[in-house]
């Protein structure tokens, strides 16, 4: 009678799992396929406003028109860039952080991440006062050289790369922790110099880390909407579509150049994996025994915490732009090294106008509900994934990570055709209702639909977070509980729950943060100055004329001291493994 009790039991728990697997595959099939559905097809629709029926002229439009034609080529060109630069950049630190011990190691493998804590277009700004023709630059050498004007492309890629380099340095730093050294130690004793020993045994090991990394990289690069837009770099893909906003509920075109990005970045990602990721030379897995740092001692000690000092002071550059820019007077930085006249009344206005108050409450709290979803759900999917046999868990696993593969650009132009298809468009059951999700219009409603973004776009945090938690800790302590006659979800709360307590604080710290500062959702759902996030706020403060530019720069700087704090506290939890969260 026993057996057959804990049989039936058993049958009950897996019948239950399994409809949790459906449960949430459903859920994101809602948050995350259908909108990405509507958004494939207004750019097929014959009937942009209706979107109904089927034609290829949007497309074809799209390829025949050089304006469009030219903006894809800038956009590919600036994410090969950025991704060739910023592995130039992180793979060496990687392998000397990896390898070797060196004067002030810890300072700088922090130091590494501070590009992180500012979003590219922010430190645009800075950039922009800093290598503009009348900025400190020209006025330090005495030239009159404009790379920001004449080169605006090149400005797009440097601020781009000197922000995303450190994702390419955690992977690569990760991958290189999981090599076995005896494979190089055998190469070594048969000859093999240190070039060769790189470039035939670490370089293919750690490829799909890098592979990880810079697909991140490509696709963020590749539909990056803010840096473009503060350089007035208008002839690229994501900021025609931005332009496009005002047409989308009757024209198609802002719908097919959206489908063009999220083709070129699918197809570019399974090309990369193919290519690149589909196999690993022999060892891909964690390394048998521990690998000895060499000690950097004298000269070659000191190059190396020097190599990671440039690299760190170059990174900062775009830091301190924004920092002189929120404390110059208006126009008190012109053909000068520093600002001539200072001032921390930006500081105030950035909290005390009600308008820009209101952006930092406005994201604060949107970011807090986007956590506490993500972590909720984010729990649930990691113990289904780690804990469960249920059919469906790699599905499961799989689309939660579709969120880095897509562009941003695409669910926010994805969001905003589900409020114009029923029951949220015109003459829907909830149309003119409280519960009318629109963004356009004369009464929008953004706030759900701007945490259902923010959560969806920074779910795969939480869910690698929670599951890398799972997987250090035993199940046995779970099922002694259970044993014990605590139920299942009384067993999560007191045992699952505080084991991995450390990797969903930190996992929630970069959902917060990065919702915090997330850009195309919030420029392009956003609509009124009500309910514009910080992102939104600094956006149109860069636009005013006079002192714009210095209250955004004001409230960027207060987004970096909040970066700063989530991102160390973070990375002091996760360690090494925080760049697990930045892996596709």
């Amino acid at each position: 009678m026993g057996r057959g009790a804990d049989t039936l039991a058993a049958m009950r728990r897996g019948w239950f799992q399994q409809f949790l697997v459906a449960f949430v595959l459903a859920v994101l099939a809602a948050l995350l396929l259908y909108p990405i559905g509507l958004t494939v097809r207004g750019g097929f629709a014959a009937d942009p406003a209706a979107g109904t029926g089927w034609t290829l002229e949007h497309l074809g439009l799209v390829f025949h028109d050089p304006t469009t034609l030219s903006g894809l080529a800038n956009a590919l060109k600036i994410a090969v860039a950025t991704t060739l630069l910023c592995s130039l950049i992180a793979l060496p630190l990687a392998v000397l952080s990896a390898g070797h011990t060196f004067p002030m190691k810890k300072f700088f493998e922090a130091a590494i991440l501070v590009p992180l804590i500012l979003p590219p277009f922010v430190g645009a700004i800075g950039v922009r006062a800093i290598l503009g023709r009348e900025g400190a630059l020209n006025a330090l050498l005495g030239t009159d050289f404009d790379p920001l004007g004449t080169a605006r492309f090149w400005g797009v890629i440097l601020v781009e790369a000197l922000h995303l380099y450190p994702i390419i340095y955690l992977n690569a730093t990760a991958a290189l922790a999981n090599i076995d050294p005896a494979m190089s130690e055998a190469a070594e004793n048969l000859g093999s110099g240190p070039w060769r020993r790189f470039f035939r045994i670490t370089l293919p090991l750690i490829r799909p880390g890098l592979f990880a990394g810079g697909t991140i990289v490509f696709i963020w690069s590749f539909t990056e909407l803010g840096t473009p837009l503060i350089f007035d770099y208008y002839n690229v893909t994501p900021v025609q579509i931005f332009n496009g906003l005002k047409e989308v509920e009757d024209s198609a075109q802002p719908y097919a150049l959206t489908i063009v990005l999220l083709t070129v970045s699918i197809l570019l990602y399974a090309m990369g994996k193919f290519a690149f990721g589909r196999r690993g030379h022999a060892m891909t897995t964690r390394a048998s025994r521990a690998g000895s740092l060499k000690p950097l001692a004298g000269v070659a000690g000191w190059l190396a915490a020097g190599g990671f000092a440039a690299v760190t002071l170059l990174a900062v550059v775009p830091h301190i732009g924004v920092i002189l820019t929120s404390l110059a007077m208006p126009a008190s930085w012109y053909r000068s090294v520093l600002p001539t006249a200072w001032t921390t009344s930006h500081y105030a206005q950035a909290l005390g106008s009600p308008e820009a108050f209101g952006s930092i409450t406005n994201s604060l709290g949107l970011s807090f509900a986007a956590m506490m979803l993500d972590i909720g759900i984010g729990v649930l999917i990691g113990y289904l994934i780690v804990r469960t046999t249920a059919r469906g868990r790699a599905l499961l696993d799989a689309l939660c990570m579709l969120p880095l593969a897509v562009p941003g650009l695409v669910l926010a132009f994805g969001y905003i055709a589900v409020t114009l298809r029923w029951p949220f468009g015109d003459g829907g059951p909830l149309d003119g209702t409280p519960f009318d999700l629109a963004v356009l219009g004369q009464s929008p409603n953004p706030f759900p639909l701007l945490i259902i973004a923010y959560a969806v776009r920074r779910l795969p945090y939480i869910v690698r977070s929670s599951v890398a938690g799972l997987e250090q800790t035993s199940g046995e302590l779970e099922e002694a509980a259970i044993n014990l006659g605590a139920s299942h979800l009384l067993a999560a709360r007191k045992v699952i729950i505080p084991l991995i307590a450390a990797n969903l604080v930190a996992g929630g710290l970069l959902v917060f943060s990065f919702s915090m500062l997330e850009v195309s959702d919030s420029l392009i759902l956003a609509q009124r100055s009500a309910d514009f996030p910080i992102t939104k706020k600094i956006y149109e403060y860069t636009l005013r004329l006079g002192d714009g530019p210095y209250i955004a720069s004001a409230m960027g700087v207060w987004g970096m001291g909040l970066l700063t704090v989530t991102l160390l506290s973070a990375s002091a939890l996760l360690g090494k493994k925080m760049g697990a969260v930045f892996r596709v």
